[in-house]
């Protein structure tokens, strides 16, 4: 039995960020990984999916060109470059995060781990003894129990597809569904989203989703909500996607089906039984410092969790907690409540805190300040078809209680308002920050 202080399971961003803390105060680390280290989010998820999304600003932008005065011939995309050149951005990345955890003085393993007793598990032929053992194992695809489900691909498969389908189905309409629908769009694709739902993108601002939907449409994309797949069958060498949708049957043929029904933790083989409890769809039940309820000994951190958001940036925050309080003992608690998340469609949508339908439900008395700004100078100085605003402010104390935008570089300005709530920056004195103009961020005073 080979023994460490520490044995995480994962070498994503959540396993990493355990990583800092415990390796600095001196204890002895080991990561298993069973695939490439960083996980999801560098190889198959944000990383590469940001150089297609990149891409399809650049279209956006060319055939908004004539807004500029400047004439251009239509843009012509290989595919298959862009596929090789998210392929090249990426493919050194394990070996560059294997040198800064040798660097680090963590020990990586390569394989599949379960657990053989409450601190122990087995890699292998390899059994390893620890203190503290970290679940960060991350999350895969949610499996859809319909006919014909071995014909779905996944977000994986779209980021390392050389090939450009003439027609594409999304089955789930959540984040990254938009997001690869509005890459798809722009390149020519014909895009059909079916959501199960009567509301899509539930997380984020009633407003914000009409507007996206709105400018989706606009651009061709096909969207169903309340759409039950009954069956996917292959038909001509196409495949054809049977839904219910109020009371009637439909059915479109696509050249690729998507599975977009969400990520479940990827916990399945590793024997949670030995002391650790499921608490729904894998994802595992702890208490306010990221422990297992059952066995305090080990900790969980990431799309593991089963009550936070399954986002890169949140998997790291875990992370670096559950480090500390590896360390320094069960004192540090994860907050939420101020980091901001962004859909990278075109136009992006980005959110930071409550939603009106959510401050209004927690018994808040506040002001909403919508701002529809494709009339302002900024916007039509890039001709933005879609610039929006919506910031939520308590009446009482000024507070900032939630931000959403809607183009207008919102992935970006998101952050200055996450930073004044997480500082307690009221409105008014976020609305006296000088800025440089013309920008963006010089708007900032007008929404407030």
């Amino acid at each position: 039995m080979e023994k460490y202080d520490v044995v995480i399971l994962g070498g994503g961003n959540a396993g990493m960020g355990v990583t800092v803390a415990t390796r600095a105060a001196g204890l002895s680390v080991a990561i298993v990984e069973a695939r490439d280290l960083g996980g999801t989010c560098p190889n198959r998820g944000c990383t590469p999916k940001k150089v297609l999304v990149a891409a399809a600003h650049a279209l956006d932008e060319i055939a908004r060109a004539g807004d500029h005065a400047i004439r251009i011939e239509p843009p012509r995309l290989d595919w298959r470059g862009l596929i090789e050149r998210e392929r090249d951005i990426i493919r050194d990345i394990p070996s560059r995060l294997s040198g800064l955890m040798a660097k680090r003085g963590v020990d990586v393993i390569y394989g599949e781990a379960a657990f053989v007793a409450s601190n122990a598990i087995r890699v292998g032929s390899r059994e390893f003894e620890a203190r503290n053992i970290v679940i960060a194992t991350g999350s895969k695809p949610r499996p859809m129990p319909i006919p014909g489900s071995e014909f779905l691909t996944t977000s994986d498969d779209v980021l390392s597809d050389p090939t450009l389908p003439r027609a594409v189905v999304f089955i789930g309409g959540g984040v990254i569904a938009f997001e690869l629908a509005h890459v798809y769009a722009r390149a020519g694709v014909e895009v059909t989203i079916l959501e199960a739902l009567p509301q899509l993108l539930g997380s984020f601002d009633e407003d914000a989703v009409a507007l996206l939907l709105g400018e989706s449409e606009r651009f061709g994309i096909s969207i169903h909500t309340k759409a039950w797949v009954k069956k996917i069958e292959k038909v001509d060498g196409r495949l054809r996607v049977s839904f219910a949708k109020d009371g009637a049957e439909y059915r479109v043929d696509a050249d690729r089906a998507v599975n977009c029904a969400g990520r479940v933790a990827n916990v399945e083989g590793l024997d949670l039984g030995a002391g650790v409890i499921v608490h729904r769809e894998g994802r595992i039940e702890i208490d306010d410092h990221l422990r297992s309820r059952s066995n305090p000994d080990v900790y969980v951190c990431g799309d593991a969790v089963w009550n936070s958001p399954q986002l890169s940036p949140i998997a790291t925050y875990e992370g670096g907690i559950v480090g500390r309080n590896i360390v320094d003992g069960p004192k540090h608690r994860p907050d939420y409540g101020h980091i901001p998340a962004s859909l990278y469609s075109i136009p992006a949508v980005a959110t930071v805190g409550l939603t009106e339908a959510k401050a209004r439900e927690r018994g808040f008395i506040i002001n909403v300040r919508s701002n529809d700004m494709q009339g302002w100078l900024s916007a039509r100085t890039y001709a933005e078809p879609v610039a929006w605003s919506k910031i939520i402010v308590e009446e009482t104390t000024d507070r900032i209680l939630g931000a959403h935008l809607v183009g207008h570089a919102g992935e970006e300005l998101i952050h200055i308002f996450a930073l004044a709530m997480r500082h307690g920056i009221t409105a008014r004195e976020l609305s006296e920050m000088v800025c440089a103009f013309p920008t963006f961020t010089a708007d900032i005073r007008n929404m407030m």
